[in-house]
């Protein structure tokens, strides 16, 4: 989870950039975190406001690259850390947060990169490590079983032929290292009568979740995101799938006032109100946007804007999405 999907001839393409920045009011000043901080596009555009500061997360070290140009240039006004965002409560810091951005995409650069291997029209060995992580996708497919894989598949992937493909991949690796070709051509022979544009999209998303980890650390980065925020301060998210999306929409409907009671919070906090939806329903890109860009297609923006000051319990969302954080521990004897 890093920076936006870009076209080839415009890396530096942030969506939904002026919807974001229409939301946080960067010219009223302020300090932001972008916790993906990609190549810089979000925290470029919020700099460019002289009262504004930013403080930027990415795991992935390439950025640090554009970090440092930045850093020279606004020297005060901007502070970047190579850590995952889900360590954003570990910024030490007196500045009141006006507004934290997530942006759950990646960049072109990372894509057309042969060696993070995060496209299905590469060669050679499955790789997906955005950063900071602990094993690859390589290590997923030599060493799980087919129920392990099936699972994957099927929640981080939401594919229908995950038993299929997890059997063969089971069966192939007896006689060769999957590389990524032939887990592409294993999915190609397995889904037959599949006619959408690329039949490897899902496993190769459910993969890169995987690998990085992505589901904790999107729920670890909403929960403490919510009692980082100041009064008045915005969360916003800009997701680009259906479990993002979903955690999302979930959260922020917990924390906000569209729902006066929920089963999922104590019942001393049903009254207590501590954020507010910007919008019931997500933002998405407008047609023009999507003519320039056609990735953003599938982009959705949520937010919130802190109502209060008090202190929430966010333990709800792990309850929530228990099934999904114990996928990841699947991986503890890779």
């Amino acid at each position: 989870m890093s920076a936006t999907i870009v076209p080839e001839n415009n890396l530096h393409y942030p969506v939904l950039l002026k919807e974001v920045l229409s939301i946080i009011s960067p010219q009223n000043g302020g300090t932001f975190i972008d916790c993906t901080f990609g190549q810089g596009g979000y925290s470029k555009k919020i700099l460019q406001f002289p009262k504004a500061k930013v403080i930027a997360f990415d795991r992935d070290q390439r950025s640090k690259l554009i970090a440092d140009k930045l850093k020279k240039k606004f020297k005060d006004r901007f502070e970047f850390f190579n850590r995952k965002f889900s360590e954003i409560d570990n910024i030490k810091t007196s500045d009141q947060i006006k507004g934290i951005i997530f942006d759950l995409g990646f960049s072109y650069s990372q894509i057309k990169d042969p060696s993070i291997g995060l496209s299905f029209n590469h060669k050679g060995k499955l790789n997906m490590k955005m950063g900071l992580n602990k094993f690859s996708a390589q290590d997923i497919i030599k060493n799980l079983s087919a129920n392990e894989l099936e699972k994957i598949f099927k929640y981080y992937g939401e594919e229908k032929h995950s038993k299929m493909i997890s059997k063969k991949i089971v069966k192939e690796r007896k006689y060769k290292e999957i590389l990524t070709e032939d887990l592409v051509d294993i999915i190609n022979l397995t889904k037959k009568n599949y006619t959408k544009k690329n039949k490897s999209t899902k496993i190769f998303q459910a993969l890169r979740i995987l690998v990085n980890n992505e589901i904790s650390e999107l729920i670890l980065g909403l929960s403490k995101s919510s009692n980082l925020i100041s009064n008045n301060g915005v969360i916003a998210v800009v997701s680009f799938h259906s479990i993002e999306d979903k955690i999302c929409k979930f959260f922020f409907n917990e924390i906000s006032s569209l729902r006066k009671v929920s089963r999922y919070l104590p019942i001393n906090n049903f009254n207590d109100v501590s954020f507010n939806l910007i919008k019931k329903k997500p933002i998405t890109p407008s047609i023009t946007e999507i003519e320039k860009n056609a990735p953003s297609r599938s982009a959705k923006l949520r937010a919130v804007k802190r109502s209060g000051t008090n202190k929430i319990d966010t333990g709800f969302i792990f309850q929530k999405f228990k099934f999904l954080l114990e996928i990841e521990k699947i991986t503890s004897k890779l």
